[in-house]
C-alpha cells in the first residue's frame, strides 16, 4: 500500500507539480492588460505573503509594504486596479491546475487498484462469493443525487474550457494549450446576474450527457462482462437523482413550470443521447434486417427531439423491445459481430429510462401545515376546527381526504405554488416514466404529522390512495431531530394508511439524513455520531415492523458537511445498519472535482459500489461497533458537543462572520439562484443562515471551525479519564472512528491562522480568535497523539500535496480578501463615507471565487 502511495506521490509531482511550473509561464501571453507586469508583481506579492506571515504581519501590511516596496502606486485606486488584476491572473492559474489534475487523474489514481470493480472481482472469484453478490445485486444499487446549492463558482463557459484544456493537457499540445489559455483570459468569472433554477439544472444535465452518460454505462458493461448472471436488469446498479427545479425548500424561483420545465430538458437530453448512439451503431450494424428497425428507431427518437410542438408518448419499453430484436438478429443471423454496441445501449437505457435522473421534489415541513391550516378556513375539505384538532387526531383524519383542490384555492404563492409542483408530478411521470418524479422530501421533518401533512395533500390533488406510487422522505437535520427520528418512524410504521401506503411501494422506506445542519447544530462529532446511531436506531424499528429502510445521506463538500472520504464511511458502517442502497447528494464542487471527467466519476462511483457490497459479502470484516467502542465514541461526541457550544453561544459570533468574513458578501457572487438565508428577516441569526455559506465563510477565513472543533477538547477529556490507550485502539481497529478523524485533518490542513493572527488582540474579536485557534491547536496535538504520526493527512500523500499547492496558489488572494475586508470594518468603525467602500467590497466577493474554487470541496 506504501508503494502505491509513493508511486502516487511521484506520478503527481510530475503530472501535476512539474507541469504546473512549466505552464504556468504560459500565462505571461493571456491578453491581459499589462499582463507580464501582472504576473511579475503578483510573484512578488506572494513572496511577501510568505515572509510576512512568518513575521506574525497583518494582511495590511503585508499589501501596503508590498506596494511600497515593488510599485510606484500611490492613490487608493492604482492599487486596488492592480488587486483585481491579480485576482483574475490567481482565477486563471486554479483553472491550470484543476485541469492537470484532472489530466493526469489516471496516472495519479490506481483505476484497477483497491475499491475499484476490478478489485471487487478478484475478492469474489477468490472468496468464491458468486451466488452471494447475485443476491446482493438483485437489491443494491448507488443512487447520486445532483444537486444545485450554490458552492461551484465556475460558470458554465469556463467548466468547458477546463474539460477541453484537460484533453489538451493529457495530448501535451502545447499549442491548443495556449491557445485554451487565451480564451481563458477573454472568458468572464462573474455571473452578471443571479442564475434561475433552469440555469442551474441546465448546468448539471452538461455533467449527465458528457460524463455520467458515459461512465455509468462503462460500469454497468465492465459488471456484466465480469458476472454475467449477477446483474438484475429490473435494479440498475446506478441510478441517478435531481434537485434543480424541484427543490422548493427555501427558493421561492422554483415554481411548477420550472419543474415542467427541467423535467422536459432532462427528457430531451437523454434521448439526444440515446439518438446521437443510434447513429454510431447505424455505422457499424448495417446488416440486412437490421438496418430498418434502427432507422425507424432513429426517426421516433428524432420526432421528440427536432420537431417543434411534438412531443409523442415514446416509452422505454418500446425502445427497448426494438433492441433486443436487433440484438436477436445479430446472434442468430450474423455470429454476434458487434453485439456489445447494442448491449451498452440496452444497459444505458435500463438505467436511465427516459428521465435521465429522477427529480426530487423538497419542501420544508412549515409549508405543509400552512396550506392545510388556510384550506381549513376556505373549503368544505377540511372542518373549521382542523387547526385545532391535536397532531393524533390530525393524523387519524388526513388520509380521509380525496377530491381534487384547485391551488388557486390559497393566496399565498409559496404555498399556491406547493400545491402546483404536487399536480405537477402527474404530467412528469406520464412522459419520463414512473421514474421520472417519484419522491417528495420534506425538509426539517420533526414528528409523524408532517409525513402525513404530505399523503394528505397528494389525496387532495387528485391521487388516489392506491395509486400513490409515491415515496414520502422524511428528513432529520437537526441534533434533536435525528434522535427522535425513531420514534417519528414508529408512530409511521403503526399507522393503518401510512403502512398500506409502504405496502404499495414494496415496504420500502426511504429517510433522509442531513449532515450539514448537523454539523451547524451540534458541531462535527456530535453530527457524525448521531448520524450513525439514528441509522442503527432506524434500522432496528424498521426490521421490527418488517420495512426496507433506505438512508439518503445528504453530503456536501467539505468534511464538516458530509465530504471528503465519503466511500470509507459506507465502507465502516456495521452490520447494524441497513445497507440496501447507497443514496447520496452530489453538490456544487463535488460534482466537477470528483466526478468532473468520466476517469474520476467511474473511480469515484466504483469505490462506493465496491464500499456498500464488500460491507456485506465480506463477513471476515468486523467493522460493527462494540457497546464499549459506541460508549466510548458517545463519550467523546458529548464533550465534543460541550466545546462547540460554548462556541455557537458566543455573544459576538455571528458579528464575527458578519464582519470579519465575506459572508455579507455571498449573495452577491450570483453562483445560486436561492437565498443565503431562511426566512426573510434582515438581522444574521446561525438558525436561519444556511450551512453552506456558514462552511463556506469559516473555509474562506481559513479557520474551517466546522471541520474540528470540539475534537481536541473532547480527546483531552477523555485522556483526563485514562480513555487514551482504549481510543488509540479504536484509531487502529474501527474504519469509521478513522475516517472521521482522518476528514476532520482534512479540514484543518486547509487551515491558515497566521492570514487572521491579528485578530488575537482585537477589541472585539480577540477572545473569540484564540478560542478557535486555541481549539485547533489542541486538536493537532490530539490527533497527533492519536494517530501517531507528525503530520496532518499523512496517509494521504497526493491530496496532501495536492492540498499545500492549491493554498499556495491562493495565499495572495486571501491576504487580499483580509485586506479588504479590514479597510471596509475601517471605513464602518470610523464612520467614514467613501466611493472606495463598494469598490472594497467588490475585492472581497471576487476574491472568494479563486479561493473557493481552489479549495474544491471547501463549502
Amino acid at each position: 500500500m506504501e508503494n502505491s502511495s509513493n508511486r502516487a506521490l511521484q506520478q503527481f509531482k510530475s503530472e501535476v507539480g512539474i507541469r504546473f511550473q512549466l505552464y504556468n509561464s504560459l500565462f505571461t501571453s493571456l491578453p491581459f492588460h499589462r499582463i507580464e507586469k501582472t504576473g511579475i508583481l503578483l510573484s512578488l506579492l506572494s513572496n511577501n505573503c510568505d515572509e510576512g506571515y512568518k513575521k506574525h504581519l497583518s494582511p495590511i501590511r503585508i499589501v501596503d509594504e508590498f506596494f511600497t516596496r515593488h510599485t510606484s502606486y500611490t492613490t487608493e485606486k492604482e492599487r486596488t486596479d492592480l488587486l483585481f488584476r491579480f485576482v483574475q491572473y490567481v482565477e486563471r492559474q486554479v483553472v491550470l491546475f484543476d485541469a492537470l489534475e484532472d489530466a493526469a487523474y489516471a496516472q495519479v489514481h490506481d483505476l484497477n487498484g483497491v475499491g475499484t470493480l476490478k478489485h471487487l472481482e478478484s475478492e469474489v472469484l477468490k472468496e468464491n462469493k458468486q451466488k452471494e453478490l447475485a443476491d446482493k445485486l438483485k437489491e443494491f444499487s448507488v443512487r447520486l443525487v445532483l444537486t444545485a446549492h450554490p458552492t461551484q463558482f465556475y460558470p458554465g463557459p469556463v467548466l468547458g474550457i477546463i474539460n477541453d484544456l484537460s484533453n489538451a493537457l493529457s495530448d501535451n499540445n502545447t499549442n491548443l494549450v495556449n491557445t485554451y489559455l487565451q480564451q481563458l483570459g477573454k472568458t468572464p468569472f462573474l455571473k452578471k446576474k443571479k442564475p434561475t433554477p433552469y440555469d442551474e439544472a441546465i448546468s448539471l444535465v452538461w455533467y449527465l450527457e458528457n460524463v455520467f452518460y458515459t461512465a455509468i454505462g462503462r460500469i454497468l458493461s465492465n459488471l456484466k462482462a465480469q458476472f454475467p448472471h449477477a446483474v438484475d436488469k429490473h435494479n440498475p446498479v446506478v441510478r441517478m437523482g435531481f434537485w434543480p427545479g424541484g427543490d422548493m425548500d427555501g427558493n421561492p424561483f422554483v415554481t411548477s413550470e420550472t419543474t415542467k420545465q427541467v423535467a422536459e430538458a432532462l427528457r430531451g437530453s437523454i434521448i439526444k443521447c440515446y439518438y446521437m448512439e443510434v447513429r454510431r451503431i447505424k455505422r457499424r450494424l448495417t446488416f440486412s434486417g437490421i438496418d430498418i428497425l434502427l432507422n425507424e428507431l432513429e426517426a421516433k427518437l428524432y420526432n421528440n427531439l427536432f420537431i417543434p410542438g411534438i412531443r409523442t408518448e415514446l416509452k422505454k419499453e418500446e425502445i427497448l423491445g426494438t433492441l433486443e430484436q436487433i440484438r436477436k438478429i445479430i446472434i442468430e443471423q450474423h455470429n454476434g459481430l458487434f453485439l456489445h454496441l447494442v448491449n451498452n445501449l440496452i444497459n444505458k437505457i435500463e438505467v436511465f429510462g427516459l428521465h435521465f435522473a429522477s427529480l426530487d421534489i423538497r419542501q420544508d415541513s412549515s409549508v405543509h401545515g400552512k396550506i392545510l391550516d388556510d384550506l381549513a378556513g376556505k373549503s368544505n375539505i377540511l372542518p373549521d376546527g382542523y387547526s385545532k384538532m391535536s397532531s393524533e387526531d390530525k393524523i387519524k383524519f388526513l388520509p380521509s381526504l380525496s377530491g381534487t383542490i384547485s391551488p388557486e384555492i390559497v393566496d399565498d404563492n409559496v404555498l399556491q405554488n406547493t400545491l402546483k409542483v404536487i399536480g405537477t408530478i402527474k404530467d412528469i411521470q406520464q412522459y419520463n416514466g414512473a421514474d421520472g418524479c417519484n419522491r417528495y422530501i420534506i425538509s426539517q421533518c420533526n414528528s409523524a404529522l408532517n409525513a402525513m401533512e404530505v399523503y394528505g395533500l397528494f389525496l387532495l390533488s387528485g391521487w388516489k390512495k392506491e395509486e400513490m406510487n409515491i415515496d414520502i422522505v422524511p428528513l432529520f437535520e437537526t441534533i434533536d431531530d435525528l434522535r427522535n427520528a425513531s420514534d417519528v418512524m414508529q408512530t409511521l410504521y403503526t399507522d393503518p394508511a401510512y403502512k398500506a401506503h409502504l405496502q404499495l411501494r414494496n415496504s420500502k422506506q426511504t429517510i433522509m439524513l442531513g449532515f450539514s445542519d448537523g454539523t451547524k447544530d451540534g458541531g462535527y462529532l456530535m453530527a457524525n455520531w448521531s448520524i450513525y446511531k439514528a441509522k442503527e436506531e432506524l434500522t432496528k424499528i424498521s426490521r421490527e415492523y418488517n420495512v426496507d429502510v433506505v438512508f439518503f445521506d445528504g453530503r456536501g463538500g467539505p468534511p464538516s458537511r458530509g465530504g471528503g472520504k465519503t466511500h470509507k464511511f459506507y465502507a465502516s458502517m456495521g452490520h447494524n445498519i441497513s445497507n440496501k442502497e447507497i443514496q447520496l447528494t452530489i453538490q456544487g464542487q463535488t460534482v466537477s472535482s470528483n466526478f468532473g471527467i468520466v476517469e474520476a466519476a467511474q473511480f469515484n462511483i466504483e469505490q462506493l459500489l465496491n464500499a456498500g457490497i464488500s460491507n456485506d459479502l465480506f463477513s471476515s470484516m468486523n467493522i460493527t461497533l462494540d457497546k464499549q467502542e459506541e460508549s466510548l465514541i458517545q463519550g467523546l461526541s458529548e464533550a465534543g458537543f460541550e466545546a462547540y457550544k460554548k462556541l455557537k453561544e458566543h455573544p459576538y459570533l455571528a458579528d464575527y462572520l458578519l464582519q470579519v468574513s465575506p459572508l455579507r458578501f455571498y449573495s452577491e457572487t450570483n453562483i445560486g439562484s436561492r437565498p443565503a438565508k431562511r426566512g426573510a428577516t434582515s438581522g444574521l441569526s446561525l438558525k436561519d443562515l444556511r450551512a453552506i455559506p456558514f462552511a463556506g465563510s469559516w473555509s474562506q477565513l481559513k479557520q474551517n471551525v466546522t471541520g474540528y472543533y470540539g475534537v481536541g477538547s473532547a480527546l483531552q477529556k477523555m485522556e483526563k479519564e485514562g480513555k487514551m490507550p482504549q481510543l488509540q485502539k479504536l484509531y487502529r481497529s474501527s474504519l469509521f472512528f478513522k475516517t472521521l478523524l482522518d476528514n476532520c485533518e482534512m479540514a484543518m490542513s486547509k487551515s491558515f491562522f497566521p492570514l487572521t493572527s491579528f485578530l488575537s488582540k482585537h477589541k472585539q474579536f480577540g477572545e473569540l480568535w484564540q478560542m478557535i485557534y486555541g481549539e485547533y491547536e489542541l486538536t493537532r496535538e490530539y490527533l497527533t497523539k492519536l494517530s501517531g504520526r507528525d503530520e496532518l493527512m499523512g496517509d494521504y500523500p497526493v491530496d496532501q500535496l495536492s492540498i499545500q499547492m492549491r493554498e499556495r496558489i491562493v495565499l495572495p488572494l486571501l491576504t487580499i480578501q483580509q485586506y479588504g475586508l479590514t479597510r471596509i470594518r475601517e471605513m464602518d468603525e470610523q464612520q467614514i463615507q467613501s466611493p472606495m467602500k463598494s469598490v472594497y467590497e467588490k475585492l472581497v466577493m471576487r476574491c472568494s471565487f479563486g479561493i473557493i474554487n481552489a479549495g474544491r470541496n471547501s463549502a
